[in-house]
């Protein structure tokens, strides 16, 4: 469990919050990806540990990320790619959703696969 009280966990909250203060659109994704990525680790060790509670905070913390990446897209001029993205993201949203209800840290794996290829795409569009 973290302590808010944490100097530690504090300095890293606010690093993340000047790193994405100072994030272009592109990196602020990217930051988005990897943390879904660790969310979804901490998600699946809650669920070995059977800590219900934590294991619900974790998942809607993943689903709020999924649903702001899937807010940033533009499928007006986006194109197939924004579009592809949005299906992309709308079945992980649904996927967490059946982890979650069924425990099941094998329902996370293909989350997992589709956010590390969107996020080898992502850092390939430098």
């Amino acid at each position: 469990m973290l302590n808010e009280h944490d100097p530690f966990n504090a300095y890293k909250q606010t690093s993340i919050n000047a790193r994405a203060a100072a994030a272009n659109p592109h990196e602020m994704v990217r930051m988005l990806l990897d943390g879904l990525l660790e969310e979804i680790q901490r998600a699946a060790g809650f669920m070995q540990r059977k800590s219900f509670e934590d294991k619900g905070q974790s998942i809607n913390k993943c689903l709020n990320i999924v649903h702001g990446l899937d807010s940033m897209l533009d499928l007006e001029n986006g194109g197939e790619v924004a579009t592809k993205l949005n299906q992309l993201y709308d079945y992980c949203s649904r996927q967490l959703v059946i982890a979650s209800v069924e425990n099941s840290t094998t329902a996370l794996i293909p989350i997992t696969k589709v956010i590390t290829d969107v996020r080898s795409g992502w850092a390939n569009l430098n």
